[in-house]
């Protein structure tokens, strides 16, 4: 029986499973959003941002092990590349975005602006139109570039043909810096523009690390699953599972320095223009969500990633990894909804049933391209005497 044979009632159960997860939650998300429209648009746009995080950051993840080569690459690549494969789903679930504009952003009301000054001085950017024209220019980007890269992918499989690793990498130099310019933007105008009054810097940039440590952390869940199926249970062994660990370890650093830098440049501009933004989510009902990020989605990580008996052994790392990705939900939960439940925190139904739609039909998706491909890469000249099982120490 071959590997396929074995897993592949298990992707198809798992598949088949999401999908009907999927219509169920976006049916009733549908249901209750006759009676609270806004409230429709709210929770569609959070559940949103959060399940593209994980292919944003697959695509990234992906462009930096073409650039650097490393073997970390070999058990993840097919992961990361069916993650990718995925944001043509996305484009698709954007869509009623588009229609929910007037009741997300402010700039999006004619009345609104011409009574405000500063959104006056935005209009050039947050208008209705150009929100349209960025979203096809940004998943245009996307699509692109996850189309080369799949494209030679495979045929690298099929062909054996050494230049196409050199092809890969040459596109993912300049790949990277236009796929980072579109994720910023996007975050930009999907999320930041809900507080038009607000601007960060490094916004974009912390919405890249969080895309990157979600991908990563659900890229190590999923390298679990198959870990029991050749030939990556017979072809990776545990200084791989250790390599994936430590850069792991180093997103976990990276979204907590960007988080308290952040933090610390707009509180030591003390400018009443930014201010307010951590305001509403350091203090009141907010406060109790963010020290829990602080706690639970730094300190717990960062300190059980630092022993190396978790990193070697792939079932507690993507015990940890799978609490990343929970806790990621809430990460992107306190950035998002204090746009409009300034107070406190209130999880609506819409919220839940939103997140299980989307994340439902996004995970669909994601096992029907997981299967189209072998588990791991084939005639890839970079893992050349990779593929031998290296005894465990």
């Amino acid at each position: 029986m071959s590997s396929s044979d074995t897993l592949q009632p298990r992707l198809d159960r798992l598949q088949r499973n999401a999908l009907v997860c999927g219509v169920i939650g976006v049916t009733l998300v549908a249901v209750l959003g006759m009676r609270d429209t806004q409230q429709f648009f709210r929770s569609y746009l959070f559940a949103f941002i959060y399940w593209i995080s994980i292919p944003w950051g697959c695509m990234g993840i992906l462009m930096l092990h073409h650039l650097t080569g490393g073997r970390w690459g070999l058990p993840i690549r097919r992961i990361l590349e069916a993650g990718t494969r995925t944001i043509g789903v996305m484009a698709i679930l954007f869509v009623p975005l588009l229609f929910g504009m007037t009741k997300l952003y402010l700039w999006a009301n004619a009345a609104v602006v011409q009574a405000d000054p500063v959104l006056q001085d935005k209009r050039w950017w947050l208008n209705p139109t150009g929100f349209v024209v960025r979203y096809v220019i940004y998943f245009g980007i996307w699509l692109l570039i996850v189309g080369l890269l799949n494209k030679w992918s495979r045929e690298q499989d099929a062909t054996g043909n050494p230049e196409l690793a050199d092809r890969m990498s040459a596109l993912s130099a300049p790949g990277v810096v236009v796929w980072a310019f579109a994720v910023s933007g996007a975050a930009i105008d999907w999320v930041m523009s809900l507080e038009p009054h607000w601007y960060s810097t490094i916004y974009g940039l912390l919405f890249i690390v969080i895309g990157a440590l979600a991908a990563f952390s659900f890229t190590l869940f999923v390298l679990r699953m198959l870990s029991d199926y050749p030939p990556v249970k017979d072809s990776v062994a545990s200084s791989h599972y250790n390599d994936l660990g430590n850069i792991l370890l180093a997103f976990v650093m990276l979204w907590a320095y960007l988080s308290f830098d952040q933090l610390l440049i707009t509180w030591a501009g003390n400018l009443k223009q930014e201010i307010p933004w951590y305001v509403q989510r350091a203090f009141g009902g907010w406060a109790p969500v963010g020290v829990a990020l602080v706690v639970f989605h730094f300190f717990v990580p960062f300190l059980l990633l630092l022993q190396r008996g978790v990193k070697r052994r792939l079932r507690t790392l993507s015990i940890v990894a799978a609490w990343i990705v929970i806790l990621t939900v809430v990460d992107v939960y306190w950035i998002v909804v204090p746009s409009w439940d300034k107070t406190a925190p209130h999880v609506h139904l819409t919220d839940i049933f939103a997140l299980l739609g989307v994340g439902g039909l996004w995970v669909a998706a994601f096992t029907w391209q997981l299967k189209k491909l072998p588990l791991l890469p084939l005639h890839d000249p970079r893992f050349e005497g990779v593929l031998l099982h290296e005894p465990g120490d």
